[in-house]
């Protein structure tokens, strides 16, 4: 990729990324308040709606013949998707490798993720609480 491309595709995903992280931050909010914090339900919301936004932009994608470096593709599903919710990528990667006919990979990366993320969170608190002082 040369140095204008590269140029470009930075700015779309920056673009896209301008207006998926402030929604992601008002879905969240006006869910969880009108329904409540006991259970992430905002966050839930998110998800879900990026994973259904991704399915639609790929089916999009792939009826258009478009490739995934597609001014398109970096501006809805890098930069918007990608800063809207990190589950759309997850389910993306996922429903590709079922597509692909490996779903004995795709269910090691579910299970690998869940595994590996809750762990690192885990350990990640557990390093840095210590360091904060009693409270």
């Amino acid at each position: 990729m040369s140095f204008p491309d590269f140029l470009i595709a930075v700015a779309l995903v920056s673009a896209g990324a301008v207006v998926g992280t402030p929604l992601r931050v008002l879905v969240s909010s006006f869910v969880g308040h009108h329904l409540g914090e006991i259970f992430p339900w905002g966050i839930l919301v998110v998800n879900v709606t990026g994973c259904l936004m991704m399915g639609a932009l790929i089916a999009y994608v792939q009826a258009h013949g478009l490739a995934a470096t597609y001014e398109l593709w970096l501006l809805a599903s890098v930069g918007f998707l990608g800063s809207y919710t990190t589950a759309s990528s997850f389910a993306l990667q996922t429903l590709t490798l079922i597509h692909d006919k490996r779903v004995h990979l795709a269910v090691a990366y579910v299970v690998a993720s869940a595994a590996f993320g809750l762990a690192a969170a885990g350990a990640g608190y557990e390093l840095v609480h210590p360091m904060m002082g009693a409270r």
